[in-house]
């Protein structure tokens, strides 16, 4: 009798066990412990958002009311090596001061690991930082004078670029003729270290990206200029705060052919964007300067608020 009372208790506390099993293993699964339905399915995290790239110049159309006898413009993507641009961008202009970057590049490469004297570092930086054609005009002469300028053709892999041969101007390296496609070849060699060398580039880029002086008239003289403007003036906070824009424009008022020749170069170590423009001279310096940082500020990718349109479904559709 006893014995059957066990078995009967034994197979009570199995059933009262096991109701109580049943609750405890469920809410373990809704939990998220395990992979059954109901509350298992809820507890998937959700993806981590990612992080949008930074902005930058990447190709895109660019509309601009020249009214002028040259304008054209280059951007190389410096990570692909990819160059966009206008449809002229393979036709030529006088590279005025815009080349000076690149005498510094060449006398500091000849240099190979001695340092400049006090008076050749004056000249590198008076010629880039202020445009001075007295220390270009040195720069010049201690790099071999013409010969650098086929030296640049053939270290940059230029294709476009020619000595200039403007009657009464010949042998004037300002009248270097040179397209924006191989201006921004230009620029990428110099960022990349084949016009300076590995020891003098970050020096070099170091120079153009403390370029100062506005168009205004105060800021420019005779023989050197101002010419903190353009490209620049362009790029929003966005893209400048992500380090050094470095940068050598190139400006003149001619009067053979009464016009300005107005270059823009700028470079980071994504992009490479050059801006090449003629127009009459009574247009002013704050023409080009503008035209230069229109172009600019098209080309930045994402354009600034983008993120805040919301697209707009079609009347009658949802």
């Amino acid at each position: 009798m006893r014995s059957r009372v066990t078995l009967v208790l034994a197979v009570v506390a199995v059933l009262l066990g096991g109701a109580l099993l049943v609750p405890a293993a469920y809410a373990r699964l809704s939990d998220g412990d395990g992979g059954g339905a109901g509350g298992g399915a809820g507890s998937v995290a959700a993806p981590a958002p990612t992080t949008p790239p930074p902005p930058t110049l990447a190709a895109a159309p660019v509309s601009v009311a020249f009214k002028g006898e040259f304008f054209s413009w280059a951007l190389m993507d410096r990570e692909s090596g990819t160059i966009s641009g206008a449809r002229n961008m393979t036709a030529t202009s006088s590279t005025e001061s815009m080349i000076k970057a690149w005498f510094a590049a060449d006398y500091l490469n000849q240099l190979g690991e001695k340092a400049p004297s006090a008076a050749m570092k004056k000249n590198i930086t008076t010629a880039i930082r202020d445009s001075n054609d007295d220390a270009a005009n040195a720069l010049y002469a201690a790099v071999g004078k013409s010969a650098t300028i086929s030296r640049m053709i053939k270290t940059c892999g230029l294709t476009d670029t020619k000595p200039g041969k403007v009657p009464g101007y010949v042998g004037w390296w300002s009248f270097t003729q040179m397209s924006p496609r191989d201006a921004v070849r230009l620029g990428d060699c110099l960022g990349d270290g084949k016009a300076a060398g590995p020891k003098w580039t970050t020096y070099l880029l170091d120079e153009m990206s403390k370029v100062r002086g506005t168009t205004a008239a105060k800021d420019q003289k005779t023989r050197s200029g101002g010419g903190r403007w353009g490209i620049i003036d362009g790029l929003p906070e966005s893209i400048t705060s992500q380090g050094p824009v470095s940068m050598k424009n190139g400006w003149t008022e001619l009067n053979y052919d009464g016009n300005w020749h107005v270059n823009c170069l700028a470079l980071t170590d994504r992009w490479s964007l050059a801006v090449m423009l003629r127009y009459p001279r009574k247009s002013g310096l704050d023409y080009g300067s503008q035209v230069c940082a229109t172009v600019a500020a098209q080309l930045v990718t994402p354009q600034p608020g983008a993120a805040l349109k919301v697209p707009q479904q079609p009347a009658g559709k949802l």
